[in-house]
């Protein structure tokens, strides 16, 4: 079925979504002027981003509550990739983050004409945690520095930039000081007060008017400097293909990123709100989005977990909030850019700062670390070396981690010795199996995992192993093995050749081999792939069994 635009959207919540979309709008303009800046764009290129492609997006997208927006990872992203081709804030930085949004855009629609959402899952939450983490602490130097009033170069690597901090504290300005402590003191605290207020909006104009009445600018504090007034124009960025070839590994990283984050924000909510979720359909709207921000002048778009998350406590249950934003943003540019120029820089460094302090991922390491060392591990590597070498590097690190995961898991499969009434009761990739059988001379083994290149000769020396154990334990000896194949839903060429192995050494110390509940074409795969035609199916019961361990006949019955 169709989505109805705005769907959801009733004469009895009309007012509670103008009102959230008031709220959003509070909290969505002075923190994109900060993620343009974290990106060395002009404060126009967030604003922008909240006017086209927020519409676009709200009649798209499936979900009903995901706000799209530039966020803090994605502008970190653009300025650590794009800095090295161009000067920051120059027209041909410009020109190469739209052609990096527009790149980004056209990799979500092919993600969803091919359907290839399901490759977010690859991206796991300790490597989202570990990269996500990384790009957020490269951020709060920067904004760390804008607090203290101290110039730094931004476009900088991670190291390079805590250096120039630390060598730089003794021009620290004690009125920039005041106004970001006041600043952060008021977002904390008035967060835990009442986390509807748009407590951003507040900070930002009590500090403008602070500067303004205190002639504040005449004594070291920066502020924004004028901002262009007037709606976004249709454009394309004019480069060479070299150039549009080199921003194409940064674009996937933003494009990976964005789909894990944005889909996993979108399943959550439709979960939690009891509506249908089409991850193609959001990829699609990510599309349109990027491809529009990169056509007037913005740059990368992603889902905004944080005005979601606000959003959503404001009671909104549709897209509507996004158009009152991309409508108010509108009006903003039209007549009221006047009243930006005077914000101070202190305290846009100071709302991105508690903006983005969640990012850290300060709490989702603990838990890993607590449940999981080797995925704490994972998420850690991400994190460093998205820090120290770059986000590029560290999304093909957390590629690679993620490869590395699942191969290790896929290698570690469930392989279990089974009770007679079908429970394991040893497992036989423990360092010393307790020689466990079945009944008297069988044993039932199952495999929990599809028979592949990785775990091929795993099984096979595991189910060696349970006999050698069964021997040697007293409990033997094995002469009846039974492979419970109901959870094998696949079988490679290598799995293959390991398992007709693991049945010739079977066969070599005269045991008897029979397979049970083997899937619907397993059968017919094994014997395509070269292993013997199958014995006959035993079901793992107690009379199966105890016809498997009576003694055999003369003639081998």
């Amino acid at each position: 079925m169709r989505r109805r635009p705005f769907a959801g959207l009733t004469r009895r919540n009309l007012g509670t979504e103008l009102v959230a979309g008031v709220t959003l709008l509070a909290i969505a303009v002075p923190l994109n002027i900060g993620y343009a800046q974290i990106a060395g764009l002009p404060p126009t290129a967030g604003l922008y981003a909240l006017i086209v492609p927020t519409i676009l997006y709200a009649l798209v997208v499936s979900s009903r509550q995901v706000v799209a927006s530039p966020d803090a990872a994605a502008a970190a992203l653009v300025a650590s990739s794009i800095g090295g081709l161009a000067v920051a804030g120059s027209a041909d930085y410009a020109a190469l983050a739209m052609a990096q949004a527009i790149i980004s855009g056209i990799l979500f629609v092919l993600l969803a004409v091919f359907k290839l959402g399901f490759l977010a899952n690859f991206l796991s939450k300790p490597i989202l945690v570990g990269f996500v983490g990384g790009l957020a602490l490269d951020i709060l130097v920067s904004q760390v520095a804008k607090m203290l009033g101290v110039g730094i170069d931004s476009g900088a690597e991670f190291p390079e930039k805590l250096v120039e901090l630390v060598t730089q504290l003794g021009t620290t300005n004690g009125w920039s000081v005041l106004i970001s402590a006041a600043a952060v003191a008021v977002l904390l605290v008035g967060r835990r007060l009442a986390r509807a207020v748009p407590w951003a909006l507040i900070v930002l104009v009590a500090a403008t008017v602070a500067v303004v009445v205190g002639g504040l600018e005449e004594r070291g504090v920066a502020v924004l400097g004028e901002v262009p007034a007037g709606p976004p124009a249709l454009t394309w960025p004019l480069l060479d293909w070299a150039t549009w070839l080199a921003l194409v590994p940064s674009a996937i990283a933003l494009t990976l990123v964005t789909t894990a984050e944005g889909l996993l924000v979108s399943r959550s909510y439709a979960e939690k709100r009891r509506y249908r979720f089409r991850a193609n359909r959001d990829l699609l709207a990510f599309g349109v989005a990027n491809v529009a921000a990169g056509a007037q002048g913005s740059f990368a778009i992603g889902a905004s977990t944080s005005r979601t998350a606000a959003v959503d406590q404001a009671g909104a249950r549709t897209q509507l909030p996004s158009v009152v934003v991309a409508v108010g943003t509108l009006l903003l540019l039209l007549f009221g850019t006047a009243l930006l120029a005077d914000i101070p820089s202190p305290a846009i460094g100071a709302v991105v700062a508690v903006a983005i302090l969640p990012l850290l991922g300060i709490g989702e390491f603990r838990d890993l670390w607590r449940r999981d060392r080797f995925e704490f591990a994972i998420g850690a590597a991400c994190f460093l070396v998205t820090l120290l070498v770059g986000p590029i590097a560290g999304i093909l690190v957390a590629v690679v981690l993620a490869l590395v995961n699942l191969a290790k898991r896929a290698a570690n499969p469930a392989i279990d010795v089974l009770e007679p009434g079908g429970e394991p009761t040893d497992s036989l990739l423990d360092a010393a199996p307790r020689g466990a059988v079945t009944a008297p001379g069988v044993i039932v083994v199952r495999l929990a995992a599809p028979l592949f290149f990785a775990n091929g000769g795993v099984f096979a020396d595991a189910v060696k192993r349970a006999v050698d154990a069964a021997d040697a334990t007293g409990n033997g000896p094995v002469r009846h093995v039974v492979l419970d194949l109901e959870a094998v839903t696949d079988v490679d060429v290598t799995g293959a050749e390991s398992f007709r192995s693991l049945l010739d050494w079977l066969e070599r110390r005269e045991i008897g081999v029979a397979l049970s509940r083997v899937r619907p074409g397993i059968r017919e795969r094994l014997v395509a792939l070269g292993v013997p035609g199958p014995p006959d199916v035993y079901d793992t019961n107690r009379a199966a069994i105890a016809a498997l361990a009576s003694p055999r006949t003369e003639d081998g019955t």
